[in-house]
């Protein structure tokens, strides 16, 4: 059940302005006074093998270019932590609540970032593109591996950040769908900036109808019509509970009920492209899907669901709920 403790966050940053956009959507979303905020670095040096290998006396001089470069990296990290803390002080977050890390990259910069992750975080957070954007085509190689390998830890990838307040919460009844309101409930505890959306797709018999209506006897239409209307009223029906108990657990850890709203629809062919449809549509900030949904069995790494509204949603926030 959700409850009132420090949320500890984790916010990998390279020094790039989405980094920048990735901190001010922090202090912007969770309340002040539950949160704890680690703003992490991996630095990446010239390996030592690397100079060691030039004896050569006219690469010498390379060397000190080098430190000089390794230098100037360091210093633009702490200028962005400097613009970091700024960002988070004017959202209201508490400079006592902030600190840095930086570390030295040793197993690799995601690995890097995985591994502290696991050292006890309630989320963690990245930039939907870094610095090498040109690297990056829809989502970057950093962003992804850390989405891919991060299974136990909800995972934000920030987009264009905090503009409206308005979450979508994508729902089904899977284990994932309801660990997905606890961590909206855990993270938006008593804040009153937010309104969510509680979302359900039910996926209909339109496709099917418009490839096959034309081979189908007017008879045959009526009666196909008939029974998707009566499998969409049963489904309406059983996920109406699911969102009451989501509505409930909302409600329960402060969030105002008239912020709270409901919205099932019927006639999807696509569950992810009709999220992000209805993301677009409504112009929320943010989306929340549950890493996995019903379909175990088919998703290696991420669900397909929560893979593609990563991928769609280019200009959106999206939580991963583990």
């Amino acid at each position: 059940m959700p409850n009132s403790k420090c949320q500890r966050i984790l916010i990998a940053v390279d020094g790039s302005e989405n980094a920048l956009e990735a901190v001010r959507y922090v202090g912007k979303t969770i309340p002040a006074n539950r949160v704890e905020i680690v703003l992490f670095h991996v630095m990446v040096k010239v390996p030592e093998s690397f100079m060691g290998v030039q004896k050569e006396p006219a690469y010498q001089y390379r060397i000190a270019d080098i430190k000089a470069w390794e230098d100037m990296q360091e210093r633009l990290i702490r200028e962005f932590f400097l613009k970091a803390r700024g960002a988070l002080l004017e959202a209201g977050i508490p400079e006592k609540v902030v600190s840095e890390k930086i570390q030295n990259r040793q197993a690799g910069i995601a690995r890097d970032i995985i591994a502290e992750a696991c050292t006890g975080y309630d989320a963690v957070v990245v930039g939907r593109r870094g610095v090498s954007q040109l690297k990056d085509l829809i989502l970057g190689s950093i962003a992804y591996k850390i989405l891919e390998r991060i299974v136990e830890i909800p995972v934000w990838v920030v987009g264009r950040g905090f503009q409206r307040g308005k979450v979508l919460v994508a729902l089904d009844s899977s284990e994932g769908a309801i660990r997905a309101i606890d961590h909206v409930a855990s993270m938006l505890n008593g804040s009153p900036y937010f309104e969510v959306t509680l979302y359900h797709v039910i996926r209909g018999l339109d496709i099917l109808e418009q490839i096959y209506k034309k081979g189908l006897a007017e008879a045959i239409q009526s009666e196909w019509n008939t029974t998707a209307e009566e499998e969409m009223e049963s489904r309406k029906k059983e996920i109406e509970p699911l969102l009451r108990k989501a509505r409930e657990r909302l409600v329960s850890v402060g969030m105002n009920p008239k912020h709270i709203l409901e919205k099932i629809e019927s006639g999807g062919g696509s569950c992810a492209g009709s999220i992000c449809e209805e993301a677009e549509k409504g112009t929320y900030d943010t989306i929340v899907v549950g890493r996995r949904g019903l379909s175990r069995v088919r998703e290696f790494f991420m669900g397909r669901v929560s893979n593609k509204v990563i991928q769609l949603a280019t200009q959106k926030t999206v939580w991963v709920v583990s």
